[in-house]
């Protein structure tokens, strides 16, 4: 998506932590970095060090004197904080305001994400120019979090949004899953092995140890260079040829 929200980072302290920052922004694919007021000026030989790069790759960050300035071209803006504000306004997490900000991207808006400096975070004007809070549940005796860690949670969450990735993936280089028949047959040589070599000592209870074995192995989602070696262990143990 080439509608992208920016990253509004208002009274900014150190250098180090804006360089991080962009680092994270463009870990997720966000370029549009904005600094209203930085402390410590711009630009920063720190933030450049600490940006891994990044700085080298993104458009050249905008520099703003107030918020108001920094968000004149932004339909919507969120304010991330986790101090509650006496303010009526949405509340959402980091997850609903990405599928939010997708929805809002996705119609032409442009999207604003304001943080605010590492000690005090956002001050209520600024908080007041937002059109909703973005807050992230954390351990309520310890919710601090560094700047660049609020800029990661919520870049990461939008970059879920665009990156579509498997939830769950087994690579399996240059072999594949063992089809079904495959692995039936090495169950089959490995319970007439065991058979053979008295493994199975109460007959009672060989049924369920059977089907305790079976379900390991196929639990275990074998693939063919894997059942290929276990028929070698086989092989190896009794002094037999792997049958075909």
């Amino acid at each position: 998506m080439d509608n992208k929200p920016a990253v509004i980072l208002v009274n900014s302290q150190m250098g180090e932590n804006i360089g991080a920052c962009a680092r994270a922004m463009l870990n997720c694919g966000l370029t549009d970095m904005r600094l209203v007021n930085p402390r410590d000026g711009w630009p920063s030989a720190v933030a450049t060090a600490n940006a891994s790069g990044a700085f080298d790759i993104m458009p050249a960050v905008q520099v703003f004197e107030n918020t108001e300035d920094a968000l004149k071209d932004c339909h919507y803006v969120y304010a991330t904080t986790a101090r509650p504000r006496d303010m009526i306004k949405p509340v959402l997490t980091a997850k609903s305001a990405a599928q939010d900000m997708v929805k809002r991207a996705q119609d032409g808006q442009k999207i604003g994400l304001m943080f605010g400096a590492e000690r005090t975070g956002l001050e209520n004007e600024d908080v007041a120019l937002a059109h909703a809070i973005v807050t992230i549940p954390l351990n309520p005796e310890f919710s601090s979090l560094n700047l660049a860690q609020g800029v990661l949670l919520l870049a990461y969450e939008w970059s879920q949004m665009q990156y579509e990735a498997p939830e769950r993936a087994l690579p399996t280089g240059k072999t594949d899953i063992a089809a079904h028949g495959e692995v039936d047959n090495f169950l089959e040589r490995l319970m007439s092995e065991l058979d053979n070599h008295r493994f199975f000592r109460d007959e009672a209870m060989k049924p369920s140890m059977v089907r305790n074995l079976k379900n390991m192995f196929i639990r275990s989602e074998m693939t063919e260079q894997e059942v290929r070696t276990f028929h070698g262990i086989i092989s190896a143990l009794t002094g037999k040829k792997e049958r075909s």
